[in-house]
């Protein structure tokens, strides 16, 4: 039987990768580009109808009369691939796009008599993202075993949480862009479980056999599972941004969703207005872009809202569902005829996880300033909604102009320059932020050179023309102070 179910598996072949499955792709970039959508309207943020938000993408205006008539209920569950340099319970290395089936040994291959180990960082960055997400922590919380087969898990079982997550209870803070309304929302988080991530398979072209990947295997993951509180695709899509924007500005995971460093499934249910009663959930597995999300999600409540309205919603069924980038629609993946029976037990090998006030006490003492908080002390400052998100939305950016502003400048000439004249330098030469020569003290310098006709805005904008990123630029840069300050 054995035989049967695995001849078609062949671990140790990988002809049909080709380079770019294993090179690994320029990360942090900086974009001009919020997570979820293009930060462009100049309108001030107005709040929108918490209840419900039609899809953007319209067929015709009876669907959007349909649509009118329901509520869509969405959850997420969000997988957060963690930073750390070795697995969560053995020592091989966590390397993303390494040569594969080399960062593997017995305990993650599932060999029987190896034992697993708990890799302390992990529990580290569970409680940081607990307080981040105002959570509530188990002081003392353990390891379970979830059972179910499938090829790229070795063990037959993956080391989860199951009754006791190390954080439950908690909530997000967040701002819609104003290109879809504006407006201030609170999502609720059901509860923060550490486990480990399984292998990957790789389908051949021609689906005659998969190949076996177990470097992932044993990778330590965070899932945040959020209340069903989302009404709309773009609510999730920035829901799933503000997740990205968290681990990263904790340092938990680079939150790059084309590694799969974080992956979300959607959970839909529709229901009429007014009723209390959610209807059949369908979920939308591996999504791994927000654009991605938004669209599966409005394409999934027409398709449900359709059924309604035609008298078949017996035909909305408890099922996973793939979304089809090419055909923009959802299609089925599986069936589900009932709960699935995981026989979650208590995982024998490891000990129970006990947190002490001290050490969480110092964990939260070290935590930074995270995107609420960094939203708000912009928005204290003067700045409008667009300069807000798009200065918080990427750390590093926010390091930045925090320093510039830091080192004296006006506060909103330092958003324009860094909004208009940088960030379509960076765009156009796809870079990061960091990356450029130009320091925070010497863009607070040229602010206030022009601000105090030192030097004319016309200079200024030359200055802005040169390239960023080159030593001699800086070199004429100062020089012109040297030569205007001899003058004045």
């Amino acid at each position: 039987m054995s035989t049967t179910l695995f001849r078609t598996f062949q671990p140790n072949q990988f002809s049909l990768l080709g380079t770019s499955l294993l090179r690994r792709r320029r990360s942090n970039n900086f974009s001009v580009r919020s997570c979820g959508s293009q930060t462009t309207t100049t309108h001030e943020a107005k709040q929108s109808s918490p209840t419900r938000v039609a899809p953007k993408n319209h067929k015709s205006n009876k669907l959007d009369e349909i649509l009118r008539d329901y509520e869509a209920v969405i959850g997420i569950e969000t997988h957060v691939q963690l930073s750390t340099l070795t697995k969560a319970f053995c020592s091989c290395s966590n390397n993303y796009g390494s040569y594969p089936n080399i960062s593997i040994c017995p305990v993650c291959m599932g060999l029987p008599g190896a034992l697993p180990v708990l890799n302390s960082k992990v529990v580290e960055f569970g409680v940081r993202l607990g307080l981040a997400l105002n959570c509530d922590l188990s002081l003392k919380s353990k390891f379970d075993r979830k059972q179910y087969f499938y090829p790229d898990l070795p063990k037959g079982y993956q080391i989860s949480q199951f009754d006791i997550p190390i954080a439950s209870g908690g909530y997000v803070d967040l701002d819609i862009p104003l290109e879809f309304g504006g407006g201030h929302r609170r999502f609720g988080i059901t509860r923060v479980h550490m486990e480990e991530d399984a292998g990957k398979l790789l389908h051949s072209d021609t689906g005659d056999y998969s190949q076996v990947d177990l470097n992932r295997a044993g990778v330590p993951l965070l899932e945040i599972v959020s209340e069903p509180d989302m009404r709309s695709g773009i609510e999730a899509a920035e829901y799933a941004c503000e997740m990205q924007r968290i681990a990263r500005y904790l340092g938990v995971s680079n939150g790059n969703m084309q590694e799969g460093s974080l992956r979300c499934d959607v959970n839909i249910s529709i229901r009429p207005i007014g009723q209390a009663e959610f209807g059949t959930k369908v979920e939308i597995k591996n999504l791994n872009a927000f654009s991605a999300i938004s669209r599966a999600i409005d394409f999934e409540i027409s398709r449900q809202a359709l059924l309604y309205n035609q008298g078949k919603a017996d035909e909305i069924v408890t099922e996973t569902r793939l979304w089809e980038e090419g055909a923009q629609k959802t299609v089925t993946m599986r069936k589900k005829e009932g709960l699935a029976d995981y026989r979650y037990f208590p995982e024998p090998d490891l000990p129970e996880v006990i947190l002490t006030k001290e050490y969480v006490d110092s964990i939260r003492a070290s935590l930074p300033e995270l995107p609420e908080a960094k939203r708000r002390r912009y928005e204290a400052m003067g700045l409008g909604m667009q300069d807000v998100l798009f200065l918080a939305n990427d750390v590093s950016v926010a390091e930045y102009f925090d320093a510039v502003i830091g080192k004296g400048a006006e506060v909103k000439l330092a958003a324009n320059w860094i909004m208009s004249d940088i960030a379509a330098y960076l765009k156009n030469e796809k870079l990061s932020i960091n990356d450029i020569k130009l320091t925070p003290h010497e863009l607070a310098e040229l602010i206030a050179a022009i601000k105090d006709g030192t030097i004319s805005g016309k200079i200024g904008k030359e200055v802005s023309s040169l390239p960023f990123n080159n030593e001699s630029s800086f070199v004429w840069i100062n020089a012109t102070f040297s030569i205007f300050a001899d003058t004045v």
